[in-house]
Protein backbone atom coordinates (compact mmCIF):
# COMPACT_ATOMS: atom_id res chain seq x y z
CA UNK A 1 0.00 0.00 0.00
CA UNK A 2 1.47 3.29 -1.07
CA UNK A 3 -0.12 5.73 1.38
CA UNK A 4 -2.67 4.20 3.76
CA UNK A 5 -3.36 7.42 5.66
CA UNK A 6 -4.16 9.31 2.47
CA UNK A 7 -6.36 6.48 1.23
CA UNK A 8 -8.16 6.36 4.57
CA UNK A 9 -8.85 10.09 4.50
CA UNK A 10 -10.26 10.03 0.97
CA UNK A 11 -12.31 6.94 1.82
CA UNK A 12 -13.67 8.60 4.97
CA UNK A 13 -14.63 11.71 2.98
CA UNK A 14 -16.45 9.62 0.39
CA UNK A 15 -18.14 7.60 3.14
CA UNK A 16 -19.36 10.76 4.85
CA UNK A 17 -20.61 12.23 1.57
CA UNK A 18 -22.40 9.00 0.62
CA UNK A 19 -24.01 8.86 4.06
CA UNK A 20 -25.13 12.48 3.77
CA UNK A 21 -26.62 11.83 0.32
CA UNK A 22 -28.19 8.57 1.53
CA UNK A 23 -26.27 6.62 -1.13
CA UNK A 24 -23.98 4.58 1.10
CA UNK A 25 -24.96 1.15 -0.23
CA UNK A 26 -24.81 2.29 -3.86
CA UNK A 27 -21.36 3.85 -3.44
CA UNK A 28 -20.15 0.70 -1.67
CA UNK A 29 -21.35 -1.39 -4.62
CA UNK A 30 -19.41 0.96 -6.92
CA UNK A 31 -16.29 0.59 -4.80
CA UNK A 32 -16.62 -3.20 -4.86
CA UNK A 33 -16.92 -3.04 -8.65
CA UNK A 34 -13.74 -0.94 -8.87
CA UNK A 35 -11.98 -3.29 -6.46
CA UNK A 36 -12.98 -6.25 -8.62
CA UNK A 37 -11.72 -4.54 -11.77
CA UNK A 38 -8.40 -3.86 -10.05
CA UNK A 39 -8.04 -7.44 -8.81
CA UNK A 40 -8.81 -9.05 -12.16
CA UNK A 41 -6.92 -6.59 -14.36
CA UNK A 42 -3.40 -5.60 -13.27
CA UNK A 43 -3.09 -3.40 -16.36
CA UNK A 44 -5.83 -1.17 -14.92
CA UNK A 45 -3.74 -0.60 -11.78
CA UNK A 46 -0.62 -0.05 -13.87
CA UNK A 47 -2.48 2.58 -15.89
CA UNK A 48 -3.59 4.42 -12.76
CA UNK A 49 -0.06 4.45 -11.37
CA UNK A 50 1.70 5.32 -14.62
CA UNK A 51 3.42 8.72 -14.53
CA UNK A 52 3.68 8.68 -18.33
CA UNK A 53 -0.04 8.62 -19.13
CA UNK A 54 -1.59 12.08 -18.98
CA UNK A 55 -4.40 12.71 -16.48
CA UNK A 56 -6.80 13.64 -19.29
CA UNK A 57 -6.14 10.27 -20.93
CA UNK A 58 -6.61 8.46 -17.61
CA UNK A 59 -9.88 10.29 -17.11
CA UNK A 60 -11.16 9.21 -20.54
CA UNK A 61 -10.10 5.60 -19.96
CA UNK A 62 -11.71 5.53 -16.52
CA UNK A 63 -14.91 6.94 -18.01
CA UNK A 64 -14.89 4.23 -20.69
CA UNK A 65 -14.28 1.44 -18.16
CA UNK A 66 -16.97 2.44 -15.67
CA UNK A 67 -19.49 4.23 -17.92
CA UNK A 68 -23.01 3.26 -16.91
CA UNK A 69 -21.75 0.89 -14.23
CA UNK A 70 -21.27 3.31 -11.34
CA UNK A 71 -23.32 6.08 -9.82
CA UNK A 72 -22.87 9.80 -10.27
CA UNK A 73 -21.38 10.32 -6.81
CA UNK A 74 -18.63 7.77 -7.40
CA UNK A 75 -17.96 9.04 -10.93
CA UNK A 76 -17.59 12.60 -9.63
CA UNK A 77 -15.28 11.37 -6.87
CA UNK A 78 -13.06 9.61 -9.44
CA UNK A 79 -12.93 12.78 -11.55
CA UNK A 80 -11.87 14.69 -8.43
CA UNK A 81 -9.08 12.18 -7.79
CA UNK A 82 -7.82 12.53 -11.37
CA UNK A 83 -7.93 16.34 -11.20
CA UNK A 84 -5.93 16.28 -7.95
CA UNK A 85 -3.40 13.78 -9.36
CA UNK A 86 -4.42 11.11 -6.83
CA UNK A 87 -5.80 8.49 -9.21
CA UNK A 88 -2.82 6.26 -8.39
CA UNK A 89 -4.25 5.81 -4.86
CA UNK A 90 -7.68 4.64 -6.13
CA UNK A 91 -7.07 0.91 -5.41
CA UNK A 92 -6.12 1.71 -1.81
CA UNK A 93 -9.07 4.07 -1.46
CA UNK A 94 -11.50 1.37 -2.62
CA UNK A 95 -10.07 -1.08 -0.06
CA UNK A 96 -10.17 1.52 2.72
CA UNK A 97 -13.73 2.52 1.82
CA UNK A 98 -14.95 -1.07 1.95
CA UNK A 99 -13.24 -1.60 5.32
CA UNK A 100 -14.82 1.57 6.71
CA UNK A 101 -18.21 0.63 5.27
CA UNK A 102 -17.97 -2.78 6.92
CA UNK A 103 -17.09 -1.12 10.23
CA UNK A 104 -20.08 1.23 10.00
CA UNK A 105 -22.48 -1.58 9.08
CA UNK A 106 -20.84 -4.02 11.54
CA UNK A 107 -20.05 -6.51 8.78
CA UNK A 108 -17.26 -8.91 9.64
CA UNK A 109 -15.11 -10.55 6.99
CA UNK A 110 -13.88 -14.04 7.66
CA UNK A 111 -11.58 -15.97 5.39
CA UNK A 112 -11.79 -19.73 4.97
CA UNK A 113 -8.84 -21.37 3.26
CA UNK A 114 -9.14 -25.03 2.28
CA UNK A 115 -7.14 -27.50 0.21
CA UNK A 116 -10.09 -28.15 -2.11
CA UNK A 117 -13.24 -26.21 -2.96
CA UNK A 118 -16.03 -26.61 -0.40
CA UNK A 119 -19.77 -26.68 -0.90
CA UNK A 120 -22.37 -24.22 0.29
CA UNK A 121 -23.38 -26.50 3.18
CA UNK A 122 -19.85 -26.31 4.64
CA UNK A 123 -19.75 -22.54 4.15
CA UNK A 124 -23.12 -22.16 5.89
CA UNK A 125 -21.97 -24.40 8.73
CA UNK A 126 -18.81 -22.30 9.27
CA UNK A 127 -20.76 -19.03 9.22
CA UNK A 128 -23.37 -20.37 11.64
CA UNK A 129 -20.66 -21.70 13.97
CA UNK A 130 -18.91 -18.30 14.04
CA UNK A 131 -22.25 -16.57 14.68
CA UNK A 132 -23.12 -18.89 17.56
CA UNK A 133 -19.69 -18.56 19.21
CA UNK A 134 -19.33 -14.79 18.92
CA UNK A 135 -21.25 -11.54 18.80
CA UNK A 136 -20.69 -11.26 15.04
CA UNK A 137 -23.99 -11.54 13.17
CA UNK A 138 -23.29 -9.90 9.78
CA UNK A 139 -20.62 -12.04 8.19
CA UNK A 140 -19.06 -12.02 4.72
CA UNK A 141 -17.28 -15.27 4.02
CA UNK A 142 -14.34 -15.28 1.64
CA UNK A 143 -13.17 -18.70 0.49
CA UNK A 144 -9.72 -19.45 -0.86
CA UNK A 145 -8.31 -22.71 -2.18
CA UNK A 146 -4.68 -23.43 -1.26
CA UNK A 147 -3.59 -26.95 -2.17
CA UNK A 148 -0.47 -26.65 0.00
CA UNK A 149 -2.67 -27.19 3.08
CA UNK A 150 -3.05 -30.84 1.94
CA UNK A 151 -6.26 -31.12 3.99
CA UNK A 152 -8.19 -29.38 6.72
CA UNK A 153 -8.63 -25.61 6.76
CA UNK A 154 -7.53 -22.28 8.14
CA UNK A 155 -10.04 -19.72 9.32
CA UNK A 156 -9.19 -16.05 9.80
CA UNK A 157 -11.62 -14.10 11.97
CA UNK A 158 -10.58 -10.53 12.78
CA UNK A 159 -7.05 -10.93 14.16
CA UNK A 160 -7.44 -14.62 15.04
CA UNK A 161 -6.20 -17.51 12.93
CA UNK A 162 -7.55 -21.00 13.49
CA UNK A 163 -5.22 -23.44 11.75
CA UNK A 164 -6.65 -26.94 11.49
CA UNK A 165 -4.66 -27.97 8.44
CA UNK A 166 -2.64 -31.08 7.73
CA UNK A 167 0.27 -28.83 6.72
CA UNK A 168 0.45 -27.37 10.23
CA UNK A 169 0.29 -30.86 11.75
CA UNK A 170 3.17 -31.99 9.53
CA UNK A 171 5.23 -28.94 10.51
CA UNK A 172 4.57 -29.67 14.19
CA UNK A 173 5.78 -33.23 13.70
CA UNK A 174 8.85 -31.94 11.85
CA UNK A 175 9.69 -29.68 14.80
CA UNK A 176 9.38 -32.64 17.17
CA UNK A 177 11.82 -34.64 15.08
CA UNK A 178 14.26 -31.72 14.95
CA UNK A 179 14.22 -31.43 18.74
CA UNK A 180 14.39 -35.23 19.05
CA UNK A 181 13.74 -35.54 22.77
CA UNK A 182 13.91 -39.33 22.59
CA UNK A 183 17.63 -39.44 21.78
CA UNK A 184 18.44 -37.32 24.81
CA UNK A 185 16.58 -39.73 27.11
CA UNK A 186 18.62 -42.70 25.86
CA UNK A 187 21.95 -41.25 26.98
Amino acid sequence: MQNPRLAGRYAKSLLDLATELNQLDAVCADMKLLQGIGKTNPDFIALLRSPIVKPSTKDKILDAVVAGRIGNTTATFIKLLVSKGRENVLPEITNAFIEQYNAVKEIYRIKLTTAAPVGDDVKDYIVNKVRSNSAMQNIELETVVNEELIGGFTLEVKDTLVDASILRDLKDIQKQFLVNVYVQKIR
